[in-house]
Parts: C-alpha cells; sequence; structure tokens
C-alpha cells in the first residue's frame, strides 16, 4: 500500500524546497521543474498546492511576513520602555534572519532584481514600511518617557532599519561576517546612539 502523505505537510515541504532553490539560483534562474526536484516530487504535485513560481514566492514571502510581523507585534506590545522594545525588535529581526538565512537571501535578490511589486501579493516596500512605523512608535514612546534624545523620529526609524538591512546584506554577500556576533554593535549605534544622556 502507497504511503498517504499528508497535503499540509506535502505543500510545506514543496515550499521550503521552493524558498531553498530561490535562494540558491535566484528566483528568476528556477523552475517549477527544480523546486520538484528538489522537493522529490513530480512537477505536477507542485501545480496541486501552487500556480507556479510567483505563487510559490508570495507564499514564501507571506511566510516570512507572517514571522516579521509577530516580532513587531511583541515589541508594540512587550514590557520596557521604548528603547528596550526597539533593542528587542532589533536582536528579534536579526535572530528571525540568521534562523532562516534562505528567506533573507530571496528578499535581498527581490531588491536587487527591483521585482517588489511584479510578483502578485509581494510588496517588499510595504514589509519596510511595517518596520519603520513600529520603530517610529517605539522612539515616539521613548522620548516621551524621556529615556530618548529629543526630535527623533521618522527619519532615525529610517535610518535603523538601514543600519540592520546593510548589517544583512553584507552577510549575505559575506557569509564569513560574524552577523550573529554583531548584534551588540548594532544596539551601540541604533539604540544606545538615540539615548538621553543620563537616562539609564
Amino acid at each position: 500500500m502507497a504511503k498517504r502523505v499528508d497535503p499540509a505537510a506535502r505543500r510545506d515541504m514543496i515550499l521550503k524546497a521552493a524558498v531553498r532553490m530561490f535562494a540558491r539560483q535566484g528566483f528568476a534562474a528556477t523552475r517549477v521543474e527544480d523546486i520538484a526536484e528538489e522537493a522529490g516530487v513530480a512537477k505536477g504535485s507542485v501545480y496541486l498546492h501552487f500556480d507556479g513560481r510567483d505563487a510559490l514566492l508570495t507564499a514564501a514571502f507571506e511566510e516570512y511576513r507572517s514571522h516579521a510581523r509577530a516580532v513587531v507585534h511583541q515589541a508594540r506590545t512587550g514590557p520596557g520602555d521604548g528603547l528596550e522594545r526597539l533593542a528587542r525588535l532589533v536582536r528579534s529581526v536579526l535572530d528571525m534572519v540568521v534562523a532562516e538565512p534562505e528567506l533573507a537571501r530571496i528578499l535581498i535578490d527581490l531588491w536587487a532584481a527591483g521585482r517588489q511589486g511584479a510578483a502578485s501579493g509581494v510588496d517588499v516596500p510595504a514589509l519596510y514600511r511595517e518596520y519603520r512605523t513600529a520603530i517610529a512608535e517605539l522612539l515616539a514612546a521613548a522620548e516621551a518617557e524621556g529615556v530618548c534624545r529629543a526630535g527623533v523620529g521618522a527619519g532615525h526609524a529610517a535610518v535603523v532599519v538601514g543600519a540592520v538591512e546593510g548589517l544583512l546584506v553584507q552577510w549575505i554577500v559575506d557569509p564569513t561576517l560574524p552577523v550573529a556576533e554583531l548584534t551588540g554593535p548594532l544596539l551601540d549605534v541604533c539604540v544606545e546612539g538615540l539615548r538621553r544622556e543620563g537616562a539609564e
């Protein structure tokens, strides 16, 4: 008797194979046949779960975005002052990306190829806007609490996102960069650098 495979497990297996292939070869160079081979299934099995490459890319992006939204929600609603919650957000984003480097590579591939809106449901600029908005809120809270320098705002939030993104781009281009060890320096610049003098 043939072994029955749970459809949800099969879909997840195919999606993980797609993420590996997109990260390894780039989205443009990856065919559905490549994904099927990586997943160890027939090409038709891929189409049972996804309409094609764009649907796989959208699903991968939505999985990443779901994790990112959970991290942002935790920072917005968690304990501590605004700077403490910002520090937690920065740490969590780095931890999330280091744990799933293939998804980070796909995002960079999309960014570099200028495909931000080309595939249905893949809106990388919206993801950046969500991060910037959350960080600006945390900085506003920190200023109101008296722990952050006066005058911080949306521009500072964009710089924090840029610092995190820049670090991740360096790591993807040069995997020898010990990105997991750079959380401290990143927090020194992006969080402690905004602390009001004398505030602890």
